[in-house]
């Protein structure tokens, strides 16, 4: 039997925007967050998701209020959203007060009734929503959530809903090195690096940073020996997995290009396409930048390069070599986020060749 797959959608902060009193109690007051309007049509479009909104009373009300709220807004709302043919299968709306603690009030489940029966696919079903709470109803549900963000807007909801996951956890071990690293190409530059060598974690904080990826990297090497082995198996394995979890590059923009940093300027141009390649325009007066010598960093490029098959043009001027380096990662990771970014309306393969 398949089991249905279902999104647990949160209205106030999700749907709507919340004003500065969190309270919707007039037209005056109601907008729309951003993109929600199209993407949610484009999900319901394309997807056997069954849609159930969720949502603790907050603000724009129920029938058992009618007197205190206003209830005509919520009925606009599923009237708007029905206009761009999203209908919702359930619409399930909490009316306990806080202090009341009711299980029936997320992130309690109490509500959910057949949802927590065996009926549905909660490994594979989500929770929408914008705050921990919501991100809380999931891990009670058991199933994943995706948190509305700056860096998490509706565009890149859909585009994990649409295009699928993009993750990967790749283990490489040798005689010399030991490396675990795990990726989440949709996720929100959430960074939780260990290699021993301070230098690199920080320069890999920047990729998750400013890729808008989440990036674990925990590494056992020979340090005893030198950093040579430590710095190019990670780079080898962080390179893997970014092929693992790009899939089928389905959607892909595939291209991404620059980044001043005080009195430096690093270009660098990434193509997802399958080639690996690596030009090289940057050299170093220094021998070491904090715990790594310099003439590693080329290495770590090339070793990920060759190991995500992607091709990298870098190149780098200025003054303050700590600088030259940090701009490098962060040029990097901003090409990437360019070329990570997916059109969740056109999946197709950014290829005439019809493989990448």
């Amino acid at each position: 039997m398949n089991l249905k797959k279902a999104l647990f959608i949160d209205r106030d902060g999700t749907l709507i925007a919340e004003p500065a009193d969190e309270q919707i109690d007039s037209f005056e007051k109601l907008r729309f967050v951003p993109g929600m309007l199209t993407q949610l049509s484009l999900i319901r479009q394309k997807t056997d998701f069954e849609f159930v909104m969720v949502s603790n009373q907050d603000g724009l009300g129920t029938p058992s209020f009618p007197e205190n709220t206003f209830w005509p807004v919520h009925n606009f709302l599923l009237d708007t959203l029905r206009s761009v043919g999203v209908e919702f299968d359930n619409i399930l709306i909490d009316t306990t007060f806080p202090e009341a603690g009711a299980n029936t009030r997320k992130p309690g489940t109490g509500m959910l009734g057949k949802y927590t029966t065996g009926r549905y696919d909660l490994a594979n079903s989500y929770v929408i929503g914008d705050r921990d709470t919501d991100a809380r109803l999931a891990a009670n549900l058991g199933c994943r959530h995706l948190l509305l963000s700056p860096d998490m807007d509706w565009h890149r909801i859909a585009s994990v809903l649409i295009g699928g996951a993009r993750r990967a956890e790749v283990r490489r071990q040798t005689a010399e090195t030991d490396i675990r690293v795990s990726l989440d190409l949709d996720g929100t530059g959430q960074a939780d690096i260990h290699t021993g060598l301070g230098f690199l974690d920080h320069m890999l904080q920047q990729i998750a940073r400013h890729a808008g990826i989440d990036v674990t990297v925990s590494a056992r090497g020979d340090l005893h020996v030198d950093e040579h082995h430590t710095v190019e198996d990670t780079a080898i394995v962080l390179g893997t997995a970014l092929r693992e979890a790009l899939g089928t590059k389905q959607g892909l923009q595939r291209y991404g290009f620059v980044l001043p940093m005080d009195d430096s300027l690093a270009r660098v141009a990434v193509d997802l396409g399958g080639r690996p390649w690596l030009v090289w325009r940057a050299t170093f007066r220094r021998e070491r930048v904090g715990d790594v010598p310099t003439e590693l960093f080329p290495h770590f490029f090339r070793s990920l390069a060759d190991a995500a098959a992607i091709n990298l043009n870098i190149s780098a001027t200025g003054d303050n070599e700590h600088h030259k380096i940090e701009a490098i990662f962060k040029a990097f990771a901003r090409a990437l986020r360019m070329a990570l970014r997916r059109d969740p309306a056109d999946l197709t393969l950014p290829s005439s060749k019809g493989r990448l």
